[in-house]
């Protein structure tokens, strides 16, 4: 379970460190930072599964129409989560992207409520009733809802669902989702070469590096998330997943000096203790299946 703890917490790490990568990439568009995103993760997928000889799933998945129509949705709300929280990133809104992430467990099991019709335990109804006051306290003393982080709790909300219930593999899932994705990017990218508004080929050569990265910081924290997921209770990988908004909200307040003081800090106290009680609950729950 060691290794397991340990592949899960690296993977939420890199993700809490998104916000360095992205911020490096200052003066690059966010549309086409996605691209690169994109193309990059594409390649880096492609070698990974041509080493591994794992082609057998692409024909099937190809031919299925369900199939297709469920990875079309899904990588088209992985694209939008992507570009919402570079955007975000780049304009020194990195705190309100962390809330996203401290509410998406809660908006992933509301989710599960309305569409799939889970039954919520009391513990949950109340972490998602106080999440719910935390964020309308938010609006209130901000003067506008969290718009951000309730986007980019949405999106990844909506994809999970459809990952959920979706027949392939994290790798083999992020691979189809990008090879629909690729075209796209491709086109997009090319267009910017042929108006000379293309950043690759201006941009300093370590900004060129960090573009062409993109791949692989895309897809390792995923392997490695799939890896400790297969591993451990999913009590632990609960309580793991805060990893990621906690170190976004630590860069964004003393990093990158963004406010956090009155109304703003007082409305993550609320989703925090929120947070508390549906980690604890499914601890719980974990310890009462054991016994």
């Amino acid at each position: 379970m060691r290794a397991g703890i340990l592949q899960a917490a690296a993977a939420y790490v890199i993700w809490g460190l998104f916000p360095l990568y992205f911020r490096l990439l200052q003066g690059v568009g966010a549309l086409e930072v996605l691209g690169h995103r994109i193309v990059w993760s594409l390649l880096f997928l492609v070698g990974v599964l041509g080493m591994r000889r794992q082609w057998s799933w692409l024909r099937p998945a190809l031919a299925d129409r369900a199939v297709m129509q469920r990875f079309i949705a899904s990588a088209l709300l992985i694209a939008a989560n992507w570009f919402i929280y570079i955007w975000a990133v780049s304009q020194g809104r990195v705190v309100e992207s962390s809330l996203g992430y401290f509410i998406s467990p809660l908006v992933n099991v509301l989710t599960g409520w309305l569409v799939l019709k889970e039954r919520l335990r009391p513990a949950q109804w109340l972490a998602v009733a106080i999440a719910a006051a935390g964020v309308i306290w938010l609006t209130w003393t901000q003067g506008a809802a969290p718009w951000i982080a309730l986007a980019l709790a949405a999106t990844f909300a909506s994809y999970g669902l459809l990952r959920k219930t979706a027949s392939l593999g994290a790798l083999e899932g992020l691979t189809l989702e990008t090879i629909l994705l690729g075209p796209l990017a491709i086109a997009g990218l090319l267009w910017a070469v042929a108006q000379g508004q293309d950043s690759l080929t201006q941009v300093p050569l370590h900004q060129q590096m960090l573009l062409l990265a993109a791949g692989p910081l895309t897809a390792i924290p995923l392997l490695l998330f799939a890896g400790g997921a297969r591993r451990i209770p999913l009590s632990l990988l609960g309580m793991l997943q805060y990893i990621g908004p906690t170190l976004q909200l630590a860069l964004g307040v003393w990093v990158f000096g963004e406010p956090f003081a009155g109304g703003r800090a007082q409305g993550f106290m609320i989703i925090w203790v929120a947070c508390l009680i549906f980690s604890a609950e499914l601890l719980w729950r974990h310890r009462k299946e054991r016994r």
